[in-house]
């Protein structure tokens, strides 16, 4: 720090069990520059945070630890990442940046550093809060979305209607419609914890958020619900859940990528295992939760086939492949492979199909 202007603090927010976010990893880097901090720098928080976390935490340990006046001495600014793993369109150079900061200097000092060092835009938020608020909403949005298509899958599942058509169809409007896509339960670190540091700050200060926490309720509700339609699934086929050998595809959150983070994968697992089925669990790119070191070892005498993450992988596989492994019952949780070509013998099920 003794030679740097800008001083950048992006560590994990991890979330408690009550999905409340633990600010340690933010306290203890911020504790930890401080003490360095000199007349000039521009402190800025990467980290995902609720609102209020900059004004309330992270300024008040600057000043007591460093002796210096924050937006006089030194300046503090938040801009919150955005990043989408795996995406090879969008990357950390040319994904557009908000920023925020409690002063006008700061707030400009932040503003050049991200426009000197980004092809994408850089928008100035009016304070701290603003900044913070954005990607709490950024992802609630999708939440919300993902919510509503789950919820329209688990009617339709009853209606004989198949949802992603239903979308694809929807999705033809040019105009007020944005196609999502429903699934077995949402992960990342971002879209199933992030409307939880909204909902939690609003009821600190006088306000319910029932929408947002019942978009949580009815996405956290997948991973059941996706266990429900393999039993109802395996009855068809004469066989009990109880004992029956399951391939369960995918511990990762999304496709092609190693990160386990709020996975829907593993409270699936939980479920099965709770309900006596005889798990082998794979994944190629997260080696260390697979219980089986290949596809084919997986599927080898399985009868029934999860798939919790849309690898290409697991994309590739044929319908006569499945048949010759003995699969009976293919639970596609991802809605990532062609229905049309996975029945009689098979018996597929999709999320909504």
């Amino acid at each position: 720090m003794s030679t740097a202007d800008i001083v950048i603090i992006c560590v994990p927010t991890p979330v408690y069990e009550n999905h409340m976010p633990n600010l340690k990893p933010v306290i203890g880097a911020t504790e930890g520059i401080a003490p360095y901090l000199k007349k000039g720098h521009l402190v800025i928080l990467e980290s995902t945070v609720n609102p209020g976390v900059s004004e309330s935490i992270v300024l008040p340990i600057l000043e007591e630890k460093s002796g210096l006046k924050g937006g006089v001495d030194f300046y503090l600014a938040h801009c919150p990442e955005r990043i989408n793993p795996g995406d090879k369109k969008w990357n950390v150079e040319n994904i557009n940046r908000v920023v925020g900061s409690f002063e006008n200097v700061g707030l400009g000092m932040a503003a050049a550093f991200y426009e000197s060092i980004l092809t994408g835009s850089v928008k100035k938020m009016e304070s701290l809060k603003e900044a913070e608020a954005v990607k709490v909403v950024e992802n609630s949005f999708r939440d919300i979305n993902i919510a509503f298509v789950n919820e329209l899958a688990r009617s339709f599942t009853k209606l004989d209607i198949d949802v992603v058509n239903v979308i694809d169809g929807a999705a033809t409007k040019p105009f007020a419609f944005m196609a999502h896509y429903p699934g077995c339960g949402v992960g990342g670190h971002c879209i199933p914890v992030d409307p939880y540091y909204l909902i939690e700050y609003a009821k600190e200060n006088g306000f319910n958020h029932d929408f947002l926490s019942l978009a949580r309720r009815i996405n956290t509700d997948m991973p059941a619900f996706t266990v429900e339609q393999l039993q109802d699934a395996l009855n068809k086929k004469q066989l009990p859940l109880n004992g029956t050998e399951i391939a369960v595809l995918g511990v990762a959150y999304k496709a092609n990528i190693d990160d386990c983070r709020e996975s829907p994968s593993f409270e699936i697992i939980r479920i099965l295992k709770e309900k006596g089925a005889k798990l082998r669990i794979y994944d190629p790119y997260v080696s260390h939760k697979s219980t089986v070191h290949s596809l084919e070892e997986a599927l080898r005498d399985a009868k029934a086939v999860v798939i919790a993450t849309p690898h290409d992988e697991f994309k590739k596989m044929t319908s006569q492949e499945l048949v010759n492994y003995g699969v009976e019952v293919v639970m596609d949780g991802r809605n990532c492979l062609e229905k049309v070509l996975f029945n009689d013998p098979l018996l597929y099920i999709g999320i909504g199909r």
